[in-house]
């Protein structure tokens, strides 16, 4: 809504710029043909100077034909400053995320929003467990094979799912607070039913990253040495022999 609303006055300010532009053009046209007509009658010079002032002022009167058809309609309403905000904020993190270290950054900043919002809460240090694996997970996933994809796709929906279970925990303790004594044993076991889910659902998350990890281990290592230092040490040996053989080019026989 506030893009048709800006497209619509961007309009309504070209059209009465350009009508009042083909005004002045058709004024001094007109004029120049008054003048110069008369002096030697209808030349061909003359007919440029009346047929270009007929032509801007035809222009003009569209222009101006225009924009009051323009003027006519209403606006589109100012947009809502909520829905405006939104917008704003979301071209503003699309525009984050395509820098080199957008991403991480903002990732960042919602961690530590969340961090922000359990403190206090039983959930705040099983999501700090989160993060810490979340994190780690990030930095494995990029150098797994495509054959460990749907693990990869389990660890996001997990960690989603883990992220939504912490915060119901903490939404079940801001609701205890204010619950009568008479409902409290209800809650109170449903939270530490929670508390056990999200305990052994983040169990099962570090367990797959150390997995993760344990498989890039094995995948990397080999039984003889790496072929980095197996090719700086054939670098070395020549470099070796070169140097020997000049050295003994050099020595005079």
């Amino acid at each position: 809504m506030a893009d048709q609303r800006a497209r619509y006055f961007r309009r309504l300010r070209s059209l009465r710029r350009s009508a009042r532009w083909w005004s002045v053009w058709a004024g001094g046209l007109g004029g120049a043909a008054v003048v110069l007509t008369p002096y030697q009658g209808l030349g061909l010079p003359d007919a440029a100077w009346v047929a270009g002032a007929g032509g801007t002022a035809a222009l003009a009167l569209w222009r101006w034909a225009d924009l009051r058809l323009l003027a006519a309609q209403p606006a589109p309403p100012p947009p809502d400053p909520a829905l405006a905000a939104e917008r704003t904020r979301a071209q503003l993190i699309a525009a984050v995320e395509r820098l080199p270290a957008g991403a991480g950054a903002l990732a960042e900043v919602r961690r530590q929003k969340a961090r922000f919002t359990l403190r206090g809460s039983a959930a705040a240090e099983p999501w700090n467990r989160l993060s810490r694996a979340s994190s780690t997970m990030t930095g494995l996933a990029g150098r797994l094979p495509a054959l460990a994809g749907p693990a990869v796709l389990e660890a996001t929906v997990a960690e989603t799912s883990l992220h939504d279970l912490a915060h119901r925990v903490a939404s079940l303790e801001k609701a205890m607070r204010l619950a009568p004594d008479g409902s409290r044993p209800a809650l109170e076991s449903a939270h530490r039913d929670l508390c056990g889910q999200l305990d052994r659902g983040i169990t099962a998350y570090e367990a797959l990253v150390v997995a993760a990890a344990a498989y890039l281990a094995e995948d990397t290592r080999s039984a003889t040495e790496h072929p980095a230092a197996t090719r700086l040490t054939e670098a070395t040996d020549l470099l070796h022999g070169i140097a020997t053989g000049l050295s003994q080019l050099r020595t005079p026989r």
